[in-house]
């Protein structure tokens, strides 16, 4: 059962091959299973590899099978027909298209195993890239952000500049009116005078200014600190709404890049792997020496396209013989006086209708 169902995969006909020895047909048993274990390991890797992108596991299932499918179709046309006629060199001619498919064919199915084969390292450099993404994104998000946070921050500054200066203004004042009312300087006399007086209702007013100076500060820098704070959460949230797509950043070229930054060596032999695998029944077949199958089959076609030639060459050499014989008929009548009197009176009774009707259009015009 499975011997016959390898043989139909690899695309050679049955009705010979029933007649040639077991020998034989196992060798093409071989090539079909080898075509077939193809197909199977095409479907595994475009699943796993619609998988990375679908995120569907019945999806990438039936997508799979449809590759795996044209997979077969391929590689069984493949070998079929591949003719072991003419000498090596004729057939690996005839062939290397075919070995050029099968390499294209290699590198597709490869490339998802090894995905799937190196996942934690891929893993790792997908972690390591997502990472740098974060930072990268934080940096720039914050470059929208900057400007205004710069603003703001510098306006409580400014603020705070100047109820620093008016409390530099106030205790300079008030050391006035005290070095005043020691007789230190001013006036130079002990006592609270007039001076001292004028000079401390000068602090006293510059002082009321100073708490009047603060109380409205403190309101401008709680306003602008609340805009700082409300300015702080929307980066938070731009942040947070675009984390999700640097998380998500895992699809099939993500992992394929990622692959490309590890050491190339390991992903070379499974490539060669596969191109062993998909290029082997090319390769058995070429290397293979002409068999049993091959005569009949030859027998067989030769044998049909001598048919069709025959025929051809029959029908020309037909149709060349009716010519003559035609030509040669028409050459005899020609010479015939019975013939000739016959289409004489024809002709003649011809003109003189001719004739007649021409008597009868001028008649009618005069």
């Amino acid at each position: 059962m499975f011997k016959h169902f390898f043989i139909i995969c690899s695309g050679a006909d049955t009705d010979i091959l029933k007649t040639s020895s077991n020998g034989e047909q196992n060798k093409y048993a071989g090539i079909g299973a080898t075509v077939f274990f193809t197909a199977v390991m095409a479907f595994i890797a475009s699943s796993y590899a619609l998988y990375t992108v679908f995120d569907n596991a019945y999806i990438s299932i039936g997508f799979g099978l449809v590759w795996g499918l044209l997979i077969f179709n391929l590689d069984r046309f493949i070998v079929s027909t591949i003719k072991k006629r003419g000498s090596f060199f004729n057939q690996l001619l005839q062939a290397t298209p075919r070995l050029i498919l099968a390499l294209i064919i290699a590198i597709v199915i490869s490339k998802p195993l090894e995905l799937k084969i190196f996942q934690k390292e891929i893993n790792q450099v997908l972690l390591t890239e997502k990472n740098a993404m974060t930072l990268q994104n934080q940096d720039d998000i914050a470059l929208q952000f900057s400007p205004k946070e710069t603003e703001l921050k510098q306006k409580i500054k400014t603020l705070q500049t100047n109820i620093d200066t008016k409390e530099a203004e106030v205790n300079t004042l008030y050391n006035t009116y005290i070095t005043e009312a020691e007789g230190t300087s001013g006036t130079n006399k002990l006592g609270k005078g007039p001076v001292y007086k004028e000079k401390r209702d000068k602090h006293d007013t510059a002082l009321a200014d100073l708490q009047l100076l603060k109380t409205e500060t403190k309101d401008k820098i709680t306003a602008i600190e609340l805009e700082l704070l409300e300015l702080k959460t929307n980066y938070n949230l731009q942040v947070a709404n675009t984390q999700p797509i640097i998380d998500g950043f895992d699809g099939l070229m993500a992992r394929i890049n990622a692959l490309n930054t590890l050491p190339w060596l390991p992903s070379f032999f499974i490539f060669l792997l596969f191109l062993a695998i998909e290029t082997s029944p090319i390769i058995a077949k070429l290397l293979s020496p002409k068999g049993e199958y091959d005569f009949k089959l030859e027998d067989q076609e030769t044998a049909i396209k001598t048919v069709v030639e025959q025929r051809v060459q029959e029908r020309k050499l037909s149709v060349k013989a009716d010519f003559k014989i035609n030509d040669k008929i028409y050459s005899d009548l020609s010479e015939e006086d019975e013939l000739y009197q016959y289409k004489r009176k024809k002709a003649r009774a011809l003109m003189q209708l001719q004739a007649d009707a021409f008597y009868k259009q001028q008649e009618k015009a005069l």
